[in-house]
């Protein structure tokens, strides 16, 4: 016998999808991936009923069933013909398996089982983003290297990465394809990183996100920019990168 669907929300709608131009079925498909993430949807647990959720959120159930529709390819939950919908046995905590380090030494370890695939490089960029804080000086130019990096087959961040043109020749293929950025910048024969900077954002992710991550438009993605001067005060080093929100975690140790 299934397990009986976790209680019933109030059949009066509290959620307003009007104050949003992203599609309704969007909305609740990351309405509903929280709801499984922070535990309120139980793994193995069946959740409501298509007609249940249509009239808790006062949509369609065509709208609900798109919805679903999202989470099923997201391999989130399994619909069984006249039994109902239940959440996949796949606990949160397996898949927040990507740290977002706030330490030095973290910030410089390479991801177990990480790989990192170079999507491109332009050389000769005319100075670099908006430092944060106004960190060193930047330099006359720099190489801009976009790179996605995959574990076990899923990508899970994206980075634009820009490197002091005049340090450049001094970093193989290999480390591009080796090296989160900081430890890239920091293994640099005859650099020596004096101050180095770490700011996290969070938001939804744009077309261009979800496509090279594989994730539905706007869904949750934390933003995280990092900068690095070295030893002269000059801007070696700034990367942007875009992590699903699925699967990472972060960590602050309170003093």
């Amino acid at each position: 016998m299934p397990p009986a669907p976790q209680s019933a929300r109030p059949a009066t709608p509290v959620i307003d999808l009007n104050r949003s131009a992203v599609s309704r079925y969007i909305q609740l498909a990351t309405l509903f991936r929280r709801r499984i993430e922070q535990g309120a949807w139980r793994p193995g647990a069946q959740i409501p009923t298509v007609d249940e959720l249509a009239a808790e959120c006062g949509v369609a159930r065509a709208t609900i069933r798109q919805a679903l529709d999202q989470l099923e390819a997201d391999g989130l939950i399994e619909r069984f013909r006249a039994k109902g919908t239940f959440v996949r046995e796949a606990p949160a905590a397996n898949r927040l398996w990507c740290e977002v380090e706030t330490d030095w030494s973290g910030l410089l370890r390479s991801r177990e089982g990480a790989e990192i695939e170079v999507l491109g490089e332009t050389p000769g960029v005319a100075g670099a983003a908006t430092p944060p804080a106004a960190i060193g000086t930047v330099a006359p130019r720099y190489s801009h290297i976009r790179r996605r990096h995959w574990r076990d087959g899923r990508p899970f961040l994206v980075t634009d990465v820009f490197l002091d043109e005049r340090l450049r020749p001094k970093v193989s293929p290999a480390d591009l394809r080796g090296k989160t950025a900081l430890k890239l910048a920091a293994s640099i024969p005859g650099v020596r990183i004096t101050d180095a900077r770490q700011t996290l954002t969070i938001g939804t992710a744009d077309v261009e996100t979800a496509t090279a991550l594989q994730l539905p438009l706007n869904a949750p993605v934390a933003h995280v920019r990092r900068a690095a001067v070295d030893q002269r005060g000059v801007l070696i080093l700034l990367a942007d990168g875009i992590y699903r929100g699925d699967v990472v975690r972060i960590d602050i140790k309170l003093r």
